[in-house]
């Protein structure tokens, strides 16, 4: 949930970030390590918690996750080079590789590190299966339906990419190869509705039976919500984990054993530790409509124009006069690129809305909140801008966990 900058108890403040600003040229990311930690704390009753860290990759980030015992989830190469970088191991659950194809610069890391497969297709547990046998794997299931906050993000049904859709014939390709099923995994999109939750533990619950294979773990996928909005409702954790609590329960008595539950947690853990400070460098009327005018595109927050996602916006003035948050303009909230699209006040499929915001001036400082989930982590080079850097708050001091690109680093990539 957004968080007011004039609350002092949390670090995210107007305080701090004017401080963060005179030591950093905006534009730049910041992160909280508490709200990631309160965050982890949050899911303790699971067995395991394993970071989606496509959400947000910066090793330094992998680095907190691993001091709390948070297991990590790599979903390509790279991302399985940051977990070890990170100080995760290979030959352990501590990494698991998720996919739905393995190209054979992957496939020789994952064999050569013993790196667990979640499996979301079958060429996948035959390209795997030939060259290591009785290599740990996962299957992920398409339980086909799925749910998402877009259509971007539903994961599961017949027009998801995502999962394996007749799992049974897995088996023989498993037996052939020798290979060693731990594990089954579903995930049905981002976002959570509680009708939605128990009809995917039921479809766990049958495929179980239906495979009935000597598994140790379930794994519940991803896809917490946060609350971007004040009056969102956060999730019901307690609820969550209590309608997973009793299908892990039933799966354990059919198979007569106690079996892990797993969580994989992206957004959930790194969103509201997140904001992202940008500058304020011209404002404009446009017909009825007045824009202003920002130093990040959606380059670097790429969740309004891919999704349509609402960020909170507050502003911190530039020249210490105070803000009247009470008088208020409908605004237009735009970046820097050559993009009819680079605009953070709009909804899915493109549609500009304006955002009731107070009298800006050039030289301000719009903050962007609950930005550390697929915010850095989405970040190109479009119209040839550097990445910018990220700055992290850890133990009452900031650090710089990632510099700002140059656009010489850039170039050298193509002499």
């Amino acid at each position: 949930m957004p968080q007011l900058l004039n609350d002092t108890k949390n670090n995210l403040n107007t305080k701090t970030i004017k401080n963060l600003i005179e030591k950093y040229e905006p534009p730049f990311w910041v992160y909280d390590s508490d709200i990631i930690y309160k965050k982890i704390k949050l899911l303790k009753k699971f067995d395991v918690i394993r970071f989606a860290q496509k959400s947000c990759s910066n090793i330094n980030i992998l680095r907190l996750m691993r001091n709390k015992n948070v297991k990590i989830d790599a979903v390509s190469l790279g991302e399985i080079e940051r977990a070890l970088l990170s100080g995760f191991k290979g030959n352990t659950n501590e990494i698991i590789f998720t996919a739905d194809i393995l190209d054979k610069e992957t496939l020789s890391k994952v064999v050569d590190y013993k790196i667990p497969v979640n499996a979301g297709s079958l060429d996948m547990l035959k390209q795997l299966g030939k060259v290591s046998p009785g290599h740990h794997v996962w299957l992920r299931i398409n339980p086909r339906f799925g749910y998402g906050h877009s259509k971007k993000t539903n994961t599961g049904g017949k027009n998801s990419k995502h999962g394996i859709w007749e799992p049974k014939k897995a088996i023989p390709i498993i037996k052939k190869y020798e290979l060693k099923l731990i594990g089954l995994h579903m995930h049905i999109g981002s976002g959570v509705d509680y009708l939605h939750l128990k009809k995917v533990c039921q479809s766990m619950i049958k495929y179980v039976v239906q495979l009935n294979q000597k598994i140790s773990s379930i794994s519940v996928g991803g896809g917490l919500p946060v609350p971007y909005k004040f009056d969102d409702q956060p999730i019901d954790i307690k609820k969550y984990f209590m309608i997973w609590d009793i299908a892990r329960n039933q799966i354990s008595e059919f198979l007569g054993k106690k079996i892990e539950l797993e969580i994989e947690p992206g957004r959930f853990l790194v969103a509201e530790s997140g904001i992202l400070i940008s500058r304020v460098w011209a404002t404009k009327k446009m017909g009825d409509k007045n824009f202003v005018l920002v130093d990040v595109g959606f380059n670097d927050l790429m969740r309004p124009t891919m999704y349509g996602s609402y960020h909170h916006i507050s502003v911190i003035s530039g020249d210490d006069r105070n803000i009247n948050e009470i008088e208020t303009i409908d605004t237009v909230v735009a970046g820097p690129l050559c993009e009819s699209g680079d605009i953070f006040t709009q909804k899915e499929g493109g549609t500009v809305q304006t955002r009731k915001l107070p009298i800006i001036k050039i030289g301000d400082y719009l903050i962007f909140h609950d930005t550390g989930a697929y915010g850095a982590a989405m970040s190109s080079n479009y119209n040839t801008r550097p990445l910018i850097p990220e700055i992290l708050l850890k133990n009452n001091d900031s650090i710089v966990i990632r510099r700002r690109q140059t656009i010489e680093e850039i170039l050298n990539l193509e002499k």
